[in-house]
């Protein structure tokens, strides 16, 4: 009988709410980032990274695009014959269609996909964190402590405590409580979302959730509670690498910045170009880049098929944008196809694909403001008009000269 030691579930089926309006027309998994990857790159890439070649992912809102971008799993080297990357939406069973209800209950639909290969382990993952971690270390680890459930975990400030899930642990690791956000936090290792289970429990705990009427079919809320509430080994796995939820418009906007590096001294960058651990993605075929003769660029990321004539500066510029002549970008994200022109001035902004910024337009203001401005896919903002910080322009820019 084949089967594989581990399977991973990848959850990508979350609206992604707070990150509108990037995620008006796709799903959070498939936000564009770090001027040439999506989102989901980074957990597929730390899979195949990992020894782990087979993936399903679970796709609920929006799922077309990501669809479309995950095709069978050529770009992570996951189009096998056994195994491999599978899309999993939501289906129609013998008692009728049924949306995901939560985490758990996503899981539970897909069970089936699950027993195929007869795996020992399921590591679950979340589908809109920035990171790169090696999965088979914590395997490791799990098989070590002869554990039913290892959660990865992140050392955090205390005052930022309260906004994570936080795992009270003893001094071998093992996890005495769980604690959802709490308002005076006992410790400081925050929930990854990234877990792993062994089958029989995973299965035994998810059956067992469906049936409770009563259950929010959530493995934080519900699953997790009732594993420890019933004694079973559970323990926390200290992950020390780069990790960064990018659920918020500002924590999307500073993972970019951290690809870049506010400078040269900044203990936690993102390393994009590291050679020992890739970070795969659907590669496109762009011409190269242009740089003009009066462009100025500086501590900045520029994705392929770029025409730059203008000036950069700590920013993240994505595929197929262009920058004329006088333009200036300053600490801001601009995404795929984006027009911005002569005289044009962008700071401490997202700007959504194929928007168009007109000639002599100001976008944003100062990033010591701390008022990200957004502009929304396909926006158009007149010539010589004022965006003024802090603004989410989800429709087009009455023209109003400056």
């Amino acid at each position: 009988m084949n089967r594989k030691q581990c399977v991973a579930m990848l959850l990508a089926g979350g609206q992604g709410s707070r990150l509108m309006p990037l995620t008006k027309k796709i799903a959070k998994p498939a936000v564009p980032f770090g001027s040439r990857y999506r989102i989901i790159d980074f957990p597929l890439s730390n899979c195949i990274n990992s020894g782990i070649d087979t993936v399903g992912v679970l796709t609920q809102y929006q799922p077309l695009e990501l669809n479309d971008y995950l095709e069978a799993g050529v770009s992570w080297d996951m189009n096998l014959r056994y195994g491999g990357l599978h899309v999993l939406p939501p289906y129609q069973g013998e008692t009728g269609a049924d949306w995901f209800r939560g985490t758990a209950n996503a899981i539970y639909q897909n069970i089936r996909f699950i027993k195929r290969y007869h795996p020992s382990y399921v590591l679950i993952l979340s589908g809109d964190h920035i990171y790169k971690m090696d999965y088979s270390i914590m395997m490791k680890e799990h098989i070590e402590n002869n554990a039913d459930c290892t959660i990865a975990v992140i050392d955090v400030p205390l005052e930022e405590a309260s906004r994570f899930g936080i795992m009270n642990t003893d001094d071998k690791g093992r996890i005495l409580e769980f604690e959802e956000k709490p308002e005076h936090p006992k410790s400081t290792q925050a929930s990854m979302g990234v877990y792993i289970f062994s089958t029989d429990k995973l299965i035994r705990y998810l059956t067992e959730d469906e049936a409770d009427p009563d259950s929010s079919n959530d493995f934080g809320k519900d699953i997790i509670p009732k594993m420890l509430a019933d004694d079973q080994r559970m323990f926390a796995y200290l992950y020390k690498g780069y990790w960064r939820d990018v659920g918020t418009l500002d924590s999307f906007w500073a993972a970019n910045m951290d690809a870049i590096g506010m400078d040269a001294s900044q203990e936690e960058r993102l390393v994009l170009n590291d050679p020992g651990w890739r970070i795969y993605y659907e590669h496109s075929f762009n011409h190269p880049q242009y740089i003009g003769y009066d462009a100025g660029i500086k501590n900045s990321i520029i994705g392929d098929g770029c025409d730059i004539d203008g000036t950069l500066d700590h920013s993240v510029v994505f595929s197929d944008v262009v920058v004329e002549k006088g333009a200036v970008i300053r600490d801001s994200v601009v995404m795929r196809g984006v027009r911005i022109g002569k005289g044009a001035r962008i700071e401490y902004a997202i700007v959504d694909e194929d928007a168009v910024i007109g000639e002599g337009a100001a976008v944003g203001a100062d990033a010591s403001q701390e008022k990200l401005t957004v502009i929304a896919r396909n926006v158009e903002v007149p010539a010589r008009t004022l965006v003024e910080a802090g603004t989410v322009a989800e429709e087009n820019v009455k023209e109003e000269e400056l």
